[in-house]
């Protein structure tokens, strides 16, 4: 586990003089999904295309919510999509001594303070407000100020920490993706820092961690906002300037709705598990939100040559299956053979099949991987050639009839002779055909039937090149 020096702090200094440092500080509280792991992808893409820093933090202070599942799923999907992290993660329970000790630096420089507003007091305070169609807010009951009069304190009630927000003024930043947002100082209550037992709040711990970390650019989901200008706030009140903000507009499922687990997203280690390939999840991650003009399928290599934060989108993404499995299979397509051959091997050995990368499962990935939009469609190809295929007793009683069966014994004759090549197979299927005055769908089918359980496959005599000779023989004489 890493471990952070929080004493190496250093003062923001203009944007083209320092490395670029971006980070991922996601909350370990569900599945990680697509809409969430985009929120990694490019601040990884970021630091890789400018020769910086990417940074893994895991913000798990919500300890009622947050599992190590999650956690798990989180590393593992990052791993298994090649994100790696330069530093981290880092973990923001065993970083709660420093955030104890800036709470500390400030009080000591009088710009927090404590609030003894109970909740059924904020409570009672926001249902007015919005009974009078007010914004619901803090209204500075506790705030110590030249000249005012503090309620008593209770004896019964524990103070939480706020944030002396500066009352006047505008918080204002260009976003890399919104541009200008100026944010009125006015339209903002007094932040809580600090719970009734002393634990720090999220906005305070991000702003922590941040600086401390000497973030240059957040690139973060929008739903966030709303967040910045007050982390703004207490940055400089820290004495720091803010990073460069970058919020991404929110993912949505095919039903227009917002990605969530609720609303029926996978963790996205599941893609794994359903065969999709990591460059091609990548890819499929990088368009949703970003461009590089009309190009549509790309390597990670290509990807990372060309991202830069101009060229996020405004606009909300639409997640599409179809669209994913799609750039899934062009990238099967431009695998290599043999890349595909080792990781067909490992699906079938995670099902009992025992299958070596090796001449023959090399081809039979040059074979069908054309036909296959995932890797589990391409090892259901391959398994007919480690394990004996199963055909419909309907394909059976359709294809292998009595009638053709002297056809298939002959032809088993013929190739038991043979030289086992694509061409010699080619040659004995031929000679059977004219033997027997058949066409070649009469004869192709049930052989394909026999062999791989299916009347859909390549070429007859590419197909059954791959397969042991024997093992063919002996099929096509047992029909």
């Amino acid at each position: 586990m890493t471990t952070f020096d929080a004493g190496t702090t250093t003062a923001s200094t203009p944007e083209s003089a320092v490395r670029v440092r971006t980070r991922f500080a996601p909350s370990p509280t569900g599945f990680i999904h697509l809409g969430n792991i985009r929120s990694a992808l490019y601040p990884w893409a970021f630091a890789r295309s400018q020769g910086g820093d990417f940074i893994l933090r895991i913000e798990d202070t919500d300890q009622a919510r947050s599992t190590q599942a999650s956690v798990d799923v989180i590393l593992q999907g990052m791993e298994w999509l090649g994100l790696t992290p330069d530093e981290g993660p880092f973990y923001q329970m065993q970083r709660m001594e420093r955030y104890r000790e800036v709470l500390a630096q400030l009080k000591e420089a009088d710009l927090i303070y404590p609030c003894y507003m109970s909740k059924e007091a904020l409570d009672a305070l926001r249902d007015e407000q919005m009974a009078a169609k007010e914004k619901p807010r803090y209204n500075g009951l506790w705030r110590p100020e030249l000249g005012k009069t503090l309620p008593t304190v209770p004896d019964d009630v524990q103070p939480v920490w706020r944030f002396k927000n500066p009352t006047d003024g505008v918080v204002a930043w260009t976003d890399k993706v919104k541009g200008l947002i100026e944010i009125a100082n006015a339209e903002l209550d007094d932040l809580v820092i600090a719970r009734p037992d002393g634990t720090p709040t999220y906005n305070f711990c991000v702003v922590v961690d941040d600086m401390d970390m000497a973030i240059t650019h957040v690139i973060r989901g929008d739903d966030h906002v709303n967040n910045t200008p007050r982390q703004i706030n207490i940055l400089r009140a820290l004495g720091h300037t803010p990073p460069v903000y970058a919020h991404l507009p929110t993912v949505l499922n095919e039903a227009g709705e917002k990605m969530s687990k609720r609303n029926g997203a996978k963790a996205i280690t599941q893609y794994r598990e359903e065969g999709y390939l990591p460059q091609a999840v990548v890819n499929y991650l990088a368009r949703l939100g970003w461009s590089h003009g009309d190009d549509e399928v790309f390597s990670t290599e290509q990807f990372l040559s060309w991202f830069n934060l101009d060229h996020l989108g405004r606009s909300a993404s639409q997640f599409d299956d179809a669209k994913l499995r799609w750039i899934n299979a062009q990238h099967i397509k431009f695998t290599a053979d043999p890349t595909l051959a080792v990781m067909v091997a490992q699906r079938l050995q995670f099902e009992g099949i025992q299958a070596e990368p090796d001449a023959r499962l090399i081809g039979v990935c040059a074979l069908f991987k054309d036909r296959c939009d995932t890797l589990v469609v391409l090892a259901d190809w391959a398994k007919a050639y480690y394990s004996p295929a199963l055909a419909s007793d309907e394909d059976m009683a359709k294809h292998v009839t009595q009638d053709i069966k002297p056809a298939l014994a002959s032809l088993a004759d013929k190739l038991d002779v043979s030289e086992w090549s694509k061409d010699a197979i080619a040659a004995a299927i031929k000679a059977t055909l004219a033997e027997h005055g058949l066409k070649m769908p009469q004869l192709a089918m049930p052989v394909r039937v026999l062999m791989l359980g299916t009347t859909n496959t390549p070429s007859v005599d590419a197909m059954l090149a791959l397969f042991d000779k024997k093992n063919v023989v002996a099929k096509l004489k047992e029909a």
